[in-house]
C-alpha cells in the first residue's frame, strides 16, 4: 500500500474514532441535569456557584422549579399528531420554538467566549439570544462573531444616563432586533455563595478559589486563549473606566435605585424598536410596563437571585396574563429546566420563555456544543410532551392540558 494511502487510512480511522467517541459522549446527555453535573466538574466553583444558587436561603430559587413540576398534564389519545410544529413568534420574530436564551451576566466566565458560543448556537437553532449588559464579550464582539445576525440586548439602566444612551446606540448599530430592560436589579440581593467565594465585580479570588481554578485545566486553557476576560460592554466605554480598579468603583455606584417607569418611557423613545420589560411579578407592574411602551413583559423573579421568599414565577404568571395578555406579549422566566416546563408556561399563557441556567450548564459542560445539546433536549421534551397532550401545534396549547 502506498504511504499516502496508508496515511489517509490511518487519518480516516482516527477521525472516525473521534466522531464515534463524541457521538457516544453526547448520547449520554439525556436531560439538563446531566449537563449540570458535568458543568459542576468543569467550571471553577466561584463561577459555577454564581449560576447554581439564589439569594439568602434560596427558597425562591428552589420553589421556581418545584412549583413548575407540581403542574400535572392531562394526557390525551387518538388525536392526529402526525405533523407537529413548535414554530411561533416572539415580539414579531419567527422562532423555531417558544424559547429564547436569557441574558446572563458573566457568561464568558462559564466558558471562554461564552456569549459568542451561545449566540452562535441560538442562531443556528433559530431562537433569540439575549446579550447581558454585564457580559464578558461586548455587543460588537458578538455582532462580529455572528456576522451581524440579529440578537437581543438586555439593558441595565445606570445612574450615568449618557452611558445608558450609549448602550442603546451601540445595540442599534449592532442591528439588535429587540431591547430588554431589566427592572428588578435596582439593588443587589445578597447571595451567600458569592460572598464566600469572593465573587465580586470583577472577581477577587481567594487562595482557596485560586486553588480551585487551577484544578480546572480545561477551563484555564480556554481562558488563556481568549482576549475576552473583562466586562466588554463597560471597560473602555463608560467615562473614566479604563482599568480594572476604575471598573470596580464605577460598577459599585451605577445600579440606580431611583429607576422608574419614566425611564422606561425615555428608553422606548430613544430605542424605537421592540421593547421587552423583564422582572415583572405583579399585575399592576405589568400594566404600568405596557403603558410605558413595553411590547412584551417577562414574568421573572431573577431566578430567585433577588428577593428570597418571593412567589415563584409560575404562580404569578396567570394573573399577569389576565391583566395585560390582550395588549402585550407575556413571556416567562425563572425555573425552566426542561421542555415540559416550557409547555407548562405556554399552557398558562406565556407567548415565549427564557432559559438561563439550563443554557449555562450546557455551556460550562461542553461549550457551544453543550448549548446546542441543551436546546435539543428542551425541544425534544417539548415536542413529545405536547404530542402526549393531544396537540399538534404550539399555538393550540392552552390551560386545558393542565390539571391544577
Amino acid at each position: 500500500m502506498p504511504a499516502c494511502a496508508a496515511f489517509d487510512s490511518d487519518a480516516a480511522g482516527l477521525l472516525w474514532q473521534h466522531h464515534f467517541r463524541n457521538a457516544k459522549t453526547m448520547a449520554e446527555f439525556t436531560c439538563i441535569e446531566d449537563l449540570r453535573r458535568l458543568a459542576r466538574k468543569r467550571v471553577p466553583r466561584m463561577f459555577y456557584d454564581y449560576v447554581d444558587g439564589g439569594s439568602w436561603t434560596e427558597y425562591t430559587y428552589r420553589t421556581n422549579e418545584q412549583d413548575l413540576q407540581r403542574l400535572e398534564f392531562r394526557q390525551r389519545v387518538a388525536c392526529d399528531i402526525t405533523h407537529r410544529s413548535l414554530a411561533t413568534r416572539m415580539v414579531g420574530q419567527p422562532v423555531t420554538m417558544p424559547v429564547a436564551i436569557a441574558p446572563t451576566g458573566l457568561t464568558g466566565m462559564q466558558h471562554a467566549e461564552g456569549e459568542i458560543l451561545a449566540a452562535r448556537a441560538a442562531m443556528r437553532f433559530g431562537i433569540p439570544f439575549t446579550l447581558s449588559t454585564m457580559s464578558i464579550c461586548s455587543i460588537e464582539a458578538v455582532a462580529q462573531a455572528t456576522a451581524q445576525h440579529p440578537f437581543w440586548f438586555q439593558l441595565y439602566v445606570t445612574r450615568d444616563r449618557r452611558f445608558t444612551e450609549g448602550l442603546i446606540e451601540r445595540a442599534r448599530a449592532a442591528h439588535c432586533a429587540a431591547l430588554m430592560v431589566t427592572m428588578d436589579l435596582q439593588v443587589f440581593g445578597q447571595r451567600h455563595k458569592d460572598i464566600k467565594n469572593g465573587l465580586s465585580i470583577p472577581p477577587r479570588p481567594t487562595l482557596r478559589t485560586v486553588a480551585n481554578l487551577l484544578s480546572k485545566p480545561r477551563w484555564c486553557l480556554n481562558m488563556l486563549r481568549t482576549r475576552h476576560r473583562n466586562f466588554g460592554n463597560i471597560l473602555g466605554h463608560a467615562e473614566g473606566v479604563d482599568s480594572i480598579d476604575s471598573l470596580v468603583e464605577w460598577t459599585r455606584d451605577q445600579f440606580d435605585p431611583s429607576l422608574s417607569w419614566r425611564d422606561v418611557e425615555w428608553i422606548k423613545q430613544r430605542w424605537g424598536g421592540p421593547l421587552i420589560v423583564k422582572g415583572i411579578q405583579h399585575p399592576e407592574d405589568a400594566r404600568l410596563a405596557v403603558e410605558s411602551g413595553a411590547d412584551a413583559v417577562v414574568v421573572s423573579n431573577h431566578g430567585g437571585r433577588q428577593l428570597d421568599g418571593a412567589s415563584s414565577s409560575i404562580s404569578t404568571l396567570s394573573a399577569i396574563v389576565d391583566a395585560v395578555g390582550q395588549r402585550a406579549e407575556v413571556h416567562f422566566d425563572s425555573g425552566i429546566r426542561s421542555g415540559q416546563d416550557v409547555l407548562r408556561a405556554v399552557a398558562l399563557g406565556a407567548k415565549g420563555t427564557y432559559i438561563g441556567r439550563a443554557m449555562l450548564y450546557g455551556l460550562g459542560a461542553l461549550g457551544e456544543e453543550g448549548v446546542t445539546k441543551a436546546l435539543q433536549i428542551i425541544r425534544n421534551e417539548l415536542d413529545l410532551s405536547m404530542a402526549f397532550c393531544g396537540r399538534a401545534a404550539i399555538g393550540e396549547v392552552d390551560r386545558s392540558i393542565l390539571r391544577y
